[in-house]
């Protein structure tokens, strides 16, 4: 099917549809990707907002580093150390949301604490292993690179995709409860217990999916920045949704053709969170004129 998408793209180039760039089939998987992590990051980082977590998904971010790490140690492919990256997320996303119900620890000090040893141990590791590999692997893996999208990539991150819809589209509205009025979701006979590890769960699954391309610093940038965007111009979980959605999507796609399009020599991760970040003061701009009219 990969193969499929790869030829119509080249015969639109050859009928110059589309520019020359889209007959690279690098950035043909990049875009793919792009299309799917936008609507997967946007839809999971309203959540991240309502239930202000948004550290949450910058340490199971930097978990990623170590995962990587012990993967390149364990013999993983270099460009691939998928088992050790899932393993090692899953694990510190679990410990961490199993240690928040065993302590009297405020959740956003808990959550720096473990963000602080995902932080330290793989950098540490990184260090140690970019003395056997290419020191652009260790770039890559921080930052992200249109050039590091693979068949493999997209397959795990079209899983990723029919996952989080499946289960929005069964639980959604549980998990919203959830969020807003856990005490409610109590008395509805909804596991407010059970959610809470499924939601951390997926933040680890989808972020390790999207380390490739936005990388392991830079993705919990794009759960966060779309949502809080979309919260600015409404208060509407519906239309946040779909905002958070909508901006994430365009960020991610934007990310990836612009510096393409203009040849810019800069690495996709960054790209996509600079566009992110100009879609948040734009819609802060928005906001700010929406609130002297009220104002008026």
């Amino acid at each position: 099917m990969l193969e499929a998408i790869h030829q119509t793209f080249a015969n639109l180039v050859a009928n110059n549809v589309l520019p020359e760039m889209f007959s690279y089939g690098f950035l043909i998987n990049a875009l793919l990707a792009s299309l799917m992590i936008g609507p997967l990051l946007g839809a999971l980082g309203t959540l991240v907002v309502v239930k202000r977590l948004a550290f949450l998904s910058e340490a199971v971010g930097h978990s990623a580093l170590t995962g990587v790490s012990i993967g390149i140690l364990l013999g993983e492919p270099i460009t691939a150390p998928w088992i050790s990256l899932f393993t090692f997320s899953i694990l510190f996303a679990l410990v961490l949301q199993w240690v928040r119900g065993r302590t009297t620890v405020p959740y956003d000090a808990l959550i720096g604490v473990f963000l602080s040893f995902a932080l330290a141990l793989g950098a540490a590791l990184l260090m140690f292993v970019a003395k056997f590999v290419n020191a652009h692997i260790v770039e890559q893996v921080l930052f992200g690179s249109v050039l590091m999208a693979q068949e493999s990539d997209i397959q795990i991150l079209l899983v990723m995709f029919i996952l989080v819809i499946t289960l929005a589209w069964r639980f959604g509205n549980q998990a919203f409860l959830v969020a807003l009025a856990p005490d409610i979701a109590h008395n509805n006979k909804i596991s407010v217990k059970l959610h809470d590890y499924g939601f951390v769960l997926l933040i680890a699954l989808v972020t390790v999916a999207a380390v490739k391309i936005i990388g392991a610093i830079l993705v919990g940038a794009l759960l966060l920045i779309p949502a809080a965007s979309a919260r600015l111009v409404t208060h509407n979980l519906r239309a946040m949704v779909i905002y958070s959605v909508t901006l994430s999507t365009f960020s991610a796609v934007s990310g990836v053709l612009v510096p393409m399009y203009f040849k810019l020599a800069i690495a996709t991760g960054p790209a996509i969170i600079l566009c992110a970040c100009a879609c948040f003061i734009i819609t802060l701009i928005i906001h700010g004129c929406q609130g002297k009219t009220h104002a008026s």
